[in-house]
């Protein structure tokens, strides 16, 4: 089959960069809870001596490691280094910075830059407030879009007809966890053109989210998070002053990014 050919009819999976793949996500999502060999090969439903080669390539290489028994299995420091390539190379990452910093200065709060990726929010920068750590938040986090500001303000950007059927994962007893549910308040953050998580993502933080439409649909957004005991009315109205204007600084300087670079999709 011709180049034009593939490309007009599609490429079939290569099986063995699929399983690869899958190995990789599955040990990057078990978090500080390596696997066994065993655990591995059932999960992916390959036999165990095929699972076993696949580790130990990725362990020569850097992708997977290790214990000194050699009997537990956890995700390499390759896939860090390759994670903050990615980060380094980004042009949306890159631009966003210096205002990130401007808003972490304005506000003193925690400020988070976020991409969508299926149902769930990556995030991609992270300043911190002083005041507070939010850990959950790291750079590189995935959590599920119904749970937190970055979400729901992107999941606003598209229709309903996107949402997954549900239920949706829980993280507090505040989450919004059923379609219907989801989509009033997809409607509400549509309405006032930002979203807001009250303690749905972590108990005691209430989270403002700002979809950034450098992109249709927008597949970034920046969020201002702050503990309920510090939220006065006349704070929550400066958060979002601010963060409006962040978020217009951020559009226009991205729309105005450096000639000739890649429009990644």
């Amino acid at each position: 089959m011709s180049e034009r050919e593939e490309q007009a009819h599609g490429v079939r999976e290569v099986k063995s960069a699929a399983r690869t793949v899958e190995l990789l996500e599955v040990l990057a999502a078990r978090g500080d809870r390596p696997a066994r060999l065993q655990e591995l090969a059932d999960e992916l439903a390959v036999p165990r001596s095929s699972m076993y080669a696949l580790l130990q390539t990725l362990i020569a290489r850097g992708w997977v490691r290790t214990d000194v028994t050699g009997s537990l299995y956890g995700i390499g420091i390759h896939a860090l280094l390759t994670g903050t390539s990615y980060l380094d190379t980004d042009p949306y990452v890159r631009t966003a910075r210096p205002f990130l910093d401007e808003a972490s200065g304005a506000l003193g709060e925690t400020i988070h830059l976020g991409r969508l990726d299926g149902f769930d929010v990556a995030y991609l920068a992270t300043r911190e407030s002083h005041e507070y750590l939010r850990t959950i938040s790291r750079v590189g986090r995935r959590l599920p879009a119904n749970v937190g500001a970055l979400g729901k303000a992107l999941l606003a950007e598209r229709s309903d007809d996107a949402l997954p059927p549900g239920p949706y994962p829980r993280a507090t007893e505040n989450t919004r966890t059923t379609r219907e549910a989801l989509a009033a308040d997809l409607a509400a953050t549509r309405a006032r053109g930002h979203s807001i998580d009250r303690e749905e993502g972590v108990t005691g933080i209430v989270g403002f989210g700002f979809a950034l439409r450098y992109a249709l649909p927008a597949h970034d957004a920046i969020s201002c998070s702050v503990p309920v005991a510090r939220l006065t009315p006349e704070h929550e109205e400066r958060i979002v002053a601010v963060m409006r204007e962040i978020r217009s600084k951020i559009e226009s300087a991205a729309r105005h990014g450096a000639p000739g670079a890649p429009d990644w999709r």
